[in-house]
């Protein structure tokens, strides 16, 4: 059986665009999305920067021709425009025509909703009806009923690796047999619980994000929503389908070492990368670009520099950009828009660079591309760390 899954549509959503084509221009041209809040009350308005979707919902539920009196969550709707976009792109007309699922990941849920009401459910019954969208698998109900999907729908929810699991657990039941192609990928929406969270961890900068700088004071959250469409080698010859790139290796792994901290050896991302090379059957030599992790927090960027060290020696660490300091860190959202990215540097040739970057760290002599750079790529890594010490590694390839 092989080992390679092909990848037939993608579609996305995020601060730099509205679709794939917005999303390649601004990498290309070096916009990044970081600005002041406007899309949400809070206390931060002003003071933190986000990677904001400059949509409302109003505007959204008017691209998607949904009914206005709706209760659908932001990060349903932006969902929506993602997995249309995918499943459009994978030239999809009969949505149910093969065994179809919908993977899809989250870790804001309908907060943006809930923490509205969250105070007036018990004086006000008519608000009631919002309850249900906090649960993270009513994003993923939602998004399966626009696309009027009647297959399988499940939701993965592992913090900042979940969209990584998403198109992971997706290949799985490919390969198993189980489905015969399955829309995987992750939707977050920015809410004032986590924006509040992050910064009582004290891991936000108070300016733009510098992933892998030695002066990084920490990440700045985003949102957004992207998917890509995994289908059998059966499929692809039956419909003479496009394909735009294969998964070919993917792995995750766990080191317990604590709730929202890596360990000071990245002993979980060493073993992820370590199981999708096993997966992929490739060498460490193949890899032509990693799209690194990079929240640009001191935690995260030491904890994965050493465990690309521990993978490739420190002489042979492939060429590696973080993309997080165009869009944020978009939370369960980031492996789904990294997946596009990374399949996007295929297709162009293009290392996109990894903005801010000043000054080397000093633990290590590790330098991302730092300008948009011509190559021809075959390969790109993609790893993506969550809290509770998810950690999870794609591997993506051209053939």
């Amino acid at each position: 059986m092989s080992q390679k899954i092909a990848i037939t549509g993608m579609g996305i959503i995020s601060s730099i665009g509205h679709n794939v084509e917005e999303n390649l221009i601004s990498l290309k041209t070096g916009k990044h999305g970081i600005s002041d809040i406007e899309m949400f009350e809070t206390r931060h308005a002003g003071s933190i920067k986000t990677g904001e979707i400059k949509w409302s919902n109003e505007e959204l539920i008017r691209q998607l021709q949904l009914p206005e009196d709706n209760n659908v969550t932001r990060t349903s709707l932006l969902g929506m425009v993602a997995a249309k976009e995918a499943v459009e792109s994978a030239g999809i007309t009969d949505i149910n025509a093969y065994k179809t699922g919908l993977i899809s990941s989250t870790s804001v849920g309908g907060m943006d909703i809930t923490e509205k009401y969250f105070y007036s459910y018990e004086n006000f019954p008519e608000k009631q009806k919002y309850i249900d969208s906090h649960d993270a698998g009513n994003s993923s109900l939602a998004i399966a009923d626009y696309l009027g999907l009647k297959g399988m729908v499940s939701t993965i929810s592992t913090a900042c690796s979940s969209a990584a699991n998403a198109i992971m657990m997706g290949a799985k039941l490919i390969k198993n047999g189980v489905l015969d192609r399955v829309i995987v990928g992750g939707t977050d929406s920015l809410s004032k619980f986590t924006l509040n969270g992050f910064n009582t961890l004290m891991i936000l900068t108070d300016s733009y994000n510098t992933p892998f700088d030695n002066d990084r004071k920490g990440l700045n959250l985003g949102e957004a929503a992207a998917y890509i469409v995994l289908e059998s080698d059966e499929v692809v010859k039956k419909e003479n389908k496009k394909v735009l790139a294969y998964l070919s290796g993917y792995g995750n792994a766990n080191d317990a070492h604590h709730q929202t901290a890596s360990s000071e050896n990245g002993q979980g991302a060493y073993l992820a990368m370590e199981q999708a090379f096993k997966v992929s059957g490739l060498a460490k030599e193949d890899i032509d670009y990693i799209n690194v992790h990079g929240t640009a927090t001191p935690n995260n960027d030491l904890s994965e520099g050493i465990a690309m060290i521990r993978i490739f020696g420190e002489d042979q660490v492939p060429e590696f950009s973080s993309t997080k300091a165009f869009t944020g860190h978009t939370l369960a959202a980031a492996a789904g828009i990294e997946a596009v990215f990374s399949i996007l540097a295929m297709q162009h040739g293009l290392i996109f660079p990894n903005l801010n970057f000043k000054t080397k760290m000093q633990e290590f002599n590790l330098i991302p591309v730092t300008e948009l750079k011509e190559k021809s790529i075959n390969h790109v890594l993609s790893n993506s760390f969550g809290f509770g010490g998810n950690c999870s590694t794609l591997i993506f390839s051209k053939s």
